[in-house]
């Protein structure tokens, strides 16, 4: 049986979770008025086009529809009920709940993915005891000495030791009362060919990878001593999918923000290394290239990111094709090329912080810059061939640049370094312009017709007809304005046209009834529909008129009203067209002069 949390503690939770700092822990948040914008996180988009209102408390997307309260946001979002919204916020606000009983809709995946969570939280704690407190975690003591770890890298970071045995953990986790088939379906353990467990780190430095919410969901490993592979993740797991995680971004977020900028490093260590270094908005990703979902998550909490990747072959590649998936995203990209043979690690310890910092802060390269740089290596630039390879390369990276200024400014360097007029290079940048255009003008020409006719379908639905505007205007004010509700009320005699506005109206009118004392955040709060909550988020965020005056009340009732009276005579002029009998044609089409006459004379 589902609990119902008593009212006045979801008003004590709902009070105290301002929706601009809920949605800015997910969203990079612009004041824009009196409001604030930013990425949509329900949606990919490079354009902001989400706005959150902290006067009304509800957040509204301009291009996908999404909106609701704090609550809705949350559960959209996670995908978590209602129930586990609240508690998650009164945690957040250190609200104290009355003990909930088990809900039974969390469902069984639910429960499932917390007992992972759960168990990770216990190796994670396991870990990071042995390492700091016992004398079986010399070893790995040992080893972050000399990888010169301070101590407040092994606190921030919980960086713990898997003892090389093959049991403990299994053991701890049984001894706990956790499922060990579920252990291993979170990446923890294995099962043995014969009967029972084996941890899967052994002999390891061990570092938990935490989801967005702060919870451990994964661990790094790096072997000490011999041994392969030196670096070990968990595999992929429900809890923990590495295309959509970023170590160190749930840390890093609130300075990520607070600079907006990230640095995105190739690994754990490289991001160990540079918090060291005084980057904490740093984060790497985990053994896999960077996908699109990462980029995503990036953008939403800043627009600058700078690529700190080894200056090697391998470095540079990864770096190509981390450049356009992030320049997709929105992102603003900059690289932070470390000289070949280096790590940050290496770097960090042979050059000091500064050093370090001036290189991916100061001295790093624009995304040309670094194709230059990196269209350079394998050629021999004293040999005329290869030379002027290059430059037709270079011509070809101009041609696609947007900003005239920053295509100057390269077209000068390039003149300079090669000695040529640029006058020639604009010509050869122009003609390529002339190629890529003709090539795209090519591979568009089949699907011209058919975007035209998707352009003027949608044209044509785009403007809002004249009584759903009046409809969404009265009840745009009605959320505002309480009085607005009864003034309607007594004049609308047949409401709403639309089904959904219809809907929204009857709740309303019901909710103000049982609740006079209440406002428009219960209101929304207290509907289940999520398609209606989304609706009177979207009406909320409407800009009004401080007040609506009596002819435009009426105005907005009488375009209501006449609508199905003018959907009628639509009806029956089809009719008439269609009638064979040519009196009774006549007859129809008199009624209809006479039915539009007496609608226009109103």
């Amino acid at each position: 049986m589902a609990f119902k949390i008593p009212d006045e503690k979801l008003i004590e939770v709902r009070d105290a979770s301002d929706i601009v700092e809920v949605i800015g822990e997910y969203v990079q948040l612009k004041k824009q008025g009196r409001q604030y914008g930013g990425l949509c996180p329900f949606h990919d988009e490079k354009s902001p086009s989400f706005s959150v209102s902290e006067e009304k408390q509800v957040y509204h997307c301009f291009g996908c529809g999404a909106g609701g309260n704090v609550f809705t946001f949350l559960q959209e979002l996670e995908g978590w009920s209602f129930s586990k919204t609240v508690t998650h916020l009164a945690k957040r606000s250190q609200i104290d709940l009355p003990n909930l009983p088990a809900v039974a809709e969390e469902g069984k995946d639910s429960k499932s993915a917390k007992a992972m969570k759960a168990g990770h939280e216990l190796a994670a704690s396991t870990y990071h005891s042995i390492l700091l407190l016992t004398e079986e975690g010399a070893p790995g003591r040992v080893y972050a000495e000399e990888r010169l770890f301070s101590q407040d890298q092994l606190e921030h970071f919980r960086i713990g030791f898997a003892l090389d045995q093959w049991g403990t953990l299994a053991q701890i986790l049984e001894n706990k009362g956790f499922n060990l088939e579920e252990m291993e379906a979170s990446g923890l353990v294995a099962k043995r060919k014969t009967e029972g467990y084996y941890d899967l780190f052994r002999n390891r430095l061990m570092f938990p990878i935490t989801d967005n919410s702060g919870n451990v969901i994964a661990f790094g490993g790096r072997i000490i001593g011999e041994g392969q592979p030196k670096y070990l993740n968990s595999p992929e797991t429900p809890i923990f999918q590495k295309a959509k995680t970023l170590f160190h971004m749930h840390e890093a977020r609130p300075s990520i923000r607070k600079k907006n900028k990230a640095f995105l490093f190739e690994g754990a260590f490289d991001v160990m290394a540079a918090w060291k270094a005084g980057l904490p908005n740093s984060v790497a990703t985990l053994g896999t290239a960077l996908s699109q979902d990462h980029a995503r998550l990036l953008r939403r909490n800043t627009e600058d990111v700078v690529l700190c990747f080894d200056g090697d072959k391998a470095g540079r590649e990864a770096v190509r094709k981390a450049i356009p998936i992030l320049q997709e995203a929105g992102c603003n990209v900059q690289v932070g090329l470390l000289p070949e043979g280096y790590d940050p690690d290496d770097f960090i310890k042979q050059y000091g912080n500064q050093a370090f910092q001036k290189l991916v802060e100061n001295d790093c390269l624009s995304v040309l810059s670094f194709r230059m740089h990196d269209a350079k290596q394998g050629k021999n630039m004293q040999n005329e061939g290869e030379r002027l390879r290059y430059i037709e390369e270079m011509i070809q990276e101009l041609a696609q640049l947007e900003q005239s200024v920053e295509r100057e400014h390269y077209v000068r360097q390039l003149s300079e370094e090669f000695q040529l007029s640029i006058d020639v290079l604009y010509q050869e940048i122009q003609r390529k312009e002339q190629q890529v255009q003709k090539e795209a003008w090519k591979h568009q020409q089949p699907k011209v017709q058919a975007a035209s006719q998707t352009k003027r379908r949608d044209q044509s639905s785009r403007p809002l007809a004249a009584h759903l505007k009046a409809e969404q205007l009265l009840l745009a004010y009605m959320l505002q304005d309480g009085e607005m509700i009864w003034r309607v009320s007594e004049r609308l005699t047949n409401g709403f046209n639309h089904d959904e506005h219809q809907a929204l109206y009857a709740y309303l009118l019901s909710f103000v009834s049982r609740s006079p004392k209440k406002g428009m955040k219960e209101f929304v709060e207290s509907l289940e529909d999520m398609k209606l909550a989304k609706l009177a988020a979207y009406l909320l965020m409407q800009p009004l008129k401080e007040e609506c005056t009596e002819d435009e009340l009426n105005d907005y009732i009488v375009r209501i009203e006449d609508y199905p009276k003018w959907a009628s005579i639509k009806e029956q002029q089809q009719a008439a067209r269609l009638e064979q009998d040519p009196i009774r044609a006549a007859q129809k089409q008199m009624e209809l002069i006479r039915l539009k006459k007496e609608m226009q004379s109103k």
